[in-house]
């Protein structure tokens, strides 16, 4: 999952991205309102872990700009505040779940992976493209009824050019979403290539059409047309 963490605290902050990063998830954070909203306004994500008391803003208006933006991102708050107004709040605006502060690490990851199920479940738990077809609770793929064997990134990668068939996605968007604040350490995209290369040789080896074009000059395409 590709997770943002909108924390003020430091400590936490540091703590959540570095136990959650253990499982392989994407995490990036932020310690304000002004770049919860910049980060949500670029970019997408699975699931955000939102603290409604922010040094500029309350949290609240997080949920509203995604209410707004008809974004689609599962959201989780954790806060000190445990008065039930906040809760309901919290709930009415929006958010999938209130975690009150202080709280286990693990209980944070049960309630993210709770939330992530019911969240696949609402969506049938299978993503299909014609021949192509995507269980999104097991992370598994078969093509044309069988099974194939994809890295994490290149599943990653599967999902979200399905997720965004026929537009054109640019190479920064692409890194972006797969890799986030680690893409910085990369001079190019030559790690960005590889990856795309050997999804698409595994797509063809299973006999899937060739979905997958390159547009030039700007990123690719996943489209039957």
């Amino acid at each position: 999952m590709k997770i943002l963490i909108i924390e003020d605290e430091q400590s936490l902050r540091d703590n959540i991205v570095s136990y959650l990063n253990e499982d392989g998830n994407i995490c990036e954070s932020c310690d304000d309102l002004a770049g919860a909203i910049s980060k949500l306004a670029s970019y997408t994500y699975d699931c955000v872990l939102l603290d409604i008391g922010l040094p500029d803003g309350e949290g609240f208006a997080v949920l509203n700009f995604l209410k707004k933006q008809m974004k689609e991102e599962s959201v989780l708050i954790i806060s000190a505040r445990n008065s039930l107004d906040d809760k309901v709040k919290g709930l009415n605006t929006g958010a999938d779940d209130y975690l009150t502060k202080p709280f286990h690490l693990a209980e944070l990851k049960a309630r993210v992976d709770a939330i992530f199920r019911r969240k696949a479940a609402n969506s049938n738990n299978r993503l299909v493209f014609n021949e192509i077809v995507i269980d999104l609770l097991g992370r598994g793929v078969e093509i044309n009824n069988e099974p194939i064997v994809l890295t994490r990134k290149e599943y990653d990668m599967l999902l979200y050019f399905i997720a965004n068939k026929g537009k054109v996605i640019s190479k920064n968007a692409i890194a972006e979403h797969l890799w986030g604040d680690e893409m910085d350490m990369h001079d190019n995209f030559d790690f960005l290539y590889t990856h795309i290369k050997n999804l698409r040789k595994k797509l063809l080896d299973a006999s899937a059409n060739d979905y997958l074009k390159s547009v030039y000059g700007i990123g690719y395409k996943f489209s039957a047309v």
